[in-house]
C-alpha cells in the first residue's frame, strides 16, 4: 500500500501557498505510489512458485531506487520505484511501465493516448492502462470513445492538411521521410517538413503518407502546399541524400538551395568503412563542418579525401557525391550554422515519437499511424524555440549576400578599415 497519505499535507513544517494544489499533488503522489505497488505486485504473484532448497521465496521486495522528481501539470511530485531480489539468479527484474527509467515529465491527456497507441496500446486497453492515474475518469476512456477520438483526429489532421498557407513564408526548411511498418498494410513512409518562419519559430508545415521517399510523393506534397498559398520558395531546404524530396524541390522551387544533412552524410561514410578506422574519418569530417571558412572547408574535404580514397574508395565516393550541397551553409548567417548543417530539427522531434516495427504493429490502418504522429508532433510543436540570430532572416529573405556567414558589406568594411 501506499505511505503517503493526505495527513502530509496539514504538517506544521510544509509551506503551503495553495492548500488545494498541494492537496491534489499529495493525492497524485499516492495513485501513483498505489499503481506501481500494484505492478509489483503482480510480479511477485507471477514468480510466487519459485522458491528456494529451505523454502523461502525465490523473488522478494528489496527497497526502492532513488527518489526522483516528476514533472505534473500541478507541480512536481517525488516518486519512488520499489525493487526486487531474485534469489533464484534467474535474471528477474522489476520495471514499471507506468513510470519506466527515462520518463521525467507526465503527458497532458491530449498527448498521452496517441503515445501510448503508439506504443501498442490497444483501444480496448486504456480503461484499464489509465485508471491508476485518472480513477474514476478512466471510466469513460471506453474503446469506443477512444474510437471516436480518433475519428476526430483523423478529421482534424485531414482539415489541417487542407489549411490555407497564403501569409505564410518559410525561410529554411527541414524535409525527411521517417518509415514504419503497420499491420496488414506496406512500408509507411512519413513525409515530414518543418519549417522557420521570417520571425524565427519553427513550426510544423507537412505529415502526410508517400510511397517511400519517390520523387512523385514529394513532388505531391511540395504542390499541395503552393497551391494553398505558399508561393515563396524556402531560401534554403535541409535533407538527407534522398533524391526524391531533391527531384521535387527542383521542379515546384527550383530557386531553393540545397543543404545535405551533415548526421546523414557522417553516417554513410562510416557505414562504409570498418570500425577502427571510424574515428580517424570522423575527426575528418568534423574538420570539413566546423572549418571557419568555405575555403578552410574544401581544403579540409581535399585533405580528407587524399588521405583515405586509396584505402576506402567506396567512403571518399560517397563524401564527394553531393559536395557543393555539404557547404551550402556557408552562404548564409553564422548564426544559424547550427540550425541549417543538419536535419536535427526533425530528428529531435521524432526522438520521443519514432516508430518501431515490435510497438507499430498493432496500429490498424496508415490513416491511423498518420494521425497519431500528427497530434504527438503538433504538441512537441508548443515547446520548440526560436532558432538563434532570428533578426538576420530579414536579410535572408532579401536576398542579401553572406559569405563565410557574414554579410559581405560587412567584409568590405572590414577590409577598408
Amino acid at each position: 500500500m501506499s505511505d503517503f497519505t493526505l495527513k502530509e499535507v496539514v504538517t506544521p513544517d510544509t509551506e503551503v501557498n495553495d492548500p488545494l494544489t498541494e492537496i491534489l499533488r499529495v493525492g497524485a503522489r499516492a495513485l501513483i505510489s498505489q499503481a506501481v505497488e500494484d505492478e509489483l505486485n503482480c510480479l511477485l504473484k507471477q514468480h510466487e512458485d519459485k522458491k528456494l532448497a529451505d523454502g523461502r521465496q525465490g523473488v522478494v521486495r528489496n527497497g526502492y531506487l532513488p527518489a526522483r522528481t516528476l514533472q505534473t501539470g500541478i507541480g512536481d511530485v517525488d516518486i519512488k520505484v520499489p525493487k526486487v531480489r531474485d534469489r533464484t539468479q534467474t535474471g528477474i527484474k522489476f520495471n514499471s511501465s507506468l513510470l519506466p527509467p527515462y520518463l521525467k515529465r507526465t503527458k497532458s491527456i491530449e498527448e498521452l493516448l496517441p503515445w501510448l497507441y503508439l506504443k501498442g496500446i490497444s483501444t480496448g486497453d486504456y480503461s484499464e492502462a489509465l485508471a491508476s492515474l485518472l480513477g474514476e475518469n478512466a471510466k469513460g476512456l471506453s474503446a469506443n470513445t477512444i474510437s471516436r477520438l480518433k475519428s476526430d483526429w483523423v478529421s482534424e489532421h485531414a482539415s489541417w492538411c487542407k489549411r490555407d498557407l497564403t501569409d505564410k513564408r518559410y525561410v529554411y526548411i527541414w524535409a525527411d521521410g521517417i518509415y514504419s511498418h503497420v499491420r496488414m498494410d506496406d512500408r509507411l513512409c512519413l513525409l515530414v517538413v518543418i519549417g522557420v518562419t521570417e520571425h524565427g519559430n519553427k513550426e510544423l508545415i507537412a505529415v502526410e503518407d508517400g510511397f517511400r521517399e519517390s520523387t512523385a510523393s514529394w513532388e505531391e506534397l511540395l504542390i499541395g502546399l503552393k497551391q494553398r498559398g505558399l508561393e515563396y520558395p524556402p531560401k534554403l531546404a535541409i535533407g538527407d541524400g534522398a533524391l526524391g524530396f531533391w527531384s521535387a524541390l527542383n521542379k515546384v522551387y527550383p530557386s531553393c538551395e540545397h543543404q545535405r544533412c551533415w548526421v546523414h552524410k557522417t553516417a554513410n561514410v562510416l557505414n562504409k568503412v570498418p570500425k577502427s578506422v571510424q574515428p580517424k574519418i570522423k575527426a575528418a569530417l568534423h574538420e570539413i563542418w566546423m572549418a571557419e571558412t568555405k575555403k578552410d572547408a574544401s581544403k579540409a574535404f581535399d585533405n580528407a579525401i587524399e588521405r583515405f580514397e586509396a584505402k576506402y574508395s567506396k567512403a571518399m565516393s560517397c563524401l564527394k557525391k553531393d559536395r557543393a550541397a555539404m557547404l551550402a551553409f556557408y552562404d548564409f548567417p553564422a548564426e544559424h550554422w547550427v540550425h541549417i548543417r543538419t536535419s536535427n530539427p526533425i530528428e529531435s522531434a521524432f526522438a520521443t515519437v519514432r516508430l518501431r516495427s515490435r510497438k507499430s504493429r498493432n496500429c490498424g490502418s496508415r490513416e491511423t499511424t498518420l494521425t497519431m504522429v500528427f497530434k504527438l508532433l503538433e504538441s512537441a510543436q508548443k515547446r520548440w524555440i526560436k532558432i538563434r540570430g532570428f533578426g538576420l532572416l530579414t536579410l535572408v529573405i532579401n536576398n542579401t549576400k553572406f559569405k563565410d556567414g557574414v554579410k559581405i558589406e560587412e567584409q568590405s568594411d572590414r577590409k577598408a578599415a
